[in-house]
């Protein structure tokens, strides 16, 4: 997958060299090129953004730029042109699988107090990472580019690494445990000594429902229960 982000940080996204992103990259797995909204002003000072019609707090980035760097990277990238903004869905992982199958995408990073709306008739998708004000779009990015990579056959090193994961089939995860065996005074639980592989998975199982239901209720109520499930919750 190529994925471009356009910011007026792309210094921001050297974090995307380092861990399992980074050898991703190193492998031609994946890319992710960060790109100056900057490089495409029109303004001779290289501004970016302006003062709001009708008066307001803060400035907003002008259409000006953004549109021409999206006009320029769509004759090398034909992905979606997603907007992180506060009008946006809400991001969650049934997104994140969906928006990994893409071969490209762009990101567009918003900052100060908004955009023009002028621009937003080039947007395809607009994505919020929730109900609260960051200082950037970068902010927002950094998690959703995350997330989708990592979904990318070949990112992780086995697919079962994300497959049992938390929200991956709408469920929270189960505990974990490594050695040493006993740490102050709380023992590994039996199931998982045990060798029996039937019955850790069916203890991992019901540990998800039951964190789940009691922690987040809301995502517990869209899940679909199979026969297993409710005799495992009927369980003590």
């Amino acid at each position: 997958m190529k994925i471009s982000i356009l910011t007026l940080f792309p210094e921001m996204f050297n974090i995307f060299n380092h861990s399992i992103i980074g050898r991703a990259k190193e492998n031609n797995i994946l890319s992710i090129e960060p790109i100056n909204i900057r490089d495409y002003t029109e303004n001779k000072h290289k501004k970016v953004d302006d003062y709001p019609y009708g008066g307001g707090a803060g400035m907003v980035m002008s259409a000006q730029p953004v549109v021409s760097a999206i006009k320029a990277l769509k004759e090398v990238n034909n992905g979606k042109v997603i907007f992180l903004g506060p009008r946006g869905v809400t991001f969650n992982q049934s997104l994140a699988k969906k928006l990994s199958k893409e071969d490209n995408l762009i990101f567009v990073c918003g900052h100060y107090e908004g955009i023009d709306e002028r621009a937003y008739k080039y947007f395809d998708m607009e994505i919020s990472l929730g109900d609260f004000v960051l200082t950037g779009g970068e902010m927002a990015c950094i998690p959703i580019v995350d997330s989708i990579a990592r979904l990318i056959p070949g990112v992780l090193g086995k697919e079962e690494s994300f497959q049992e994961e938390s929200f991956y089939e709408g469920l929270l995860e189960y505990p974990q445990y490594t050695r040493p065996e006993t740490f102050e005074d709380e023992k590994v639980p039996e199931v998982l000594l045990s060798g029996h592989h039937e019955n850790i998975r069916k203890w991992r199982r019901k540990m998800s429902l039951d964190i789940t239901k009691k922690r987040r209720p809301d995502l517990f109520k869209e899940v679909t229960l199979t026969k297993e499930d409710i005799k495992l919750l009927k369980k003590e």
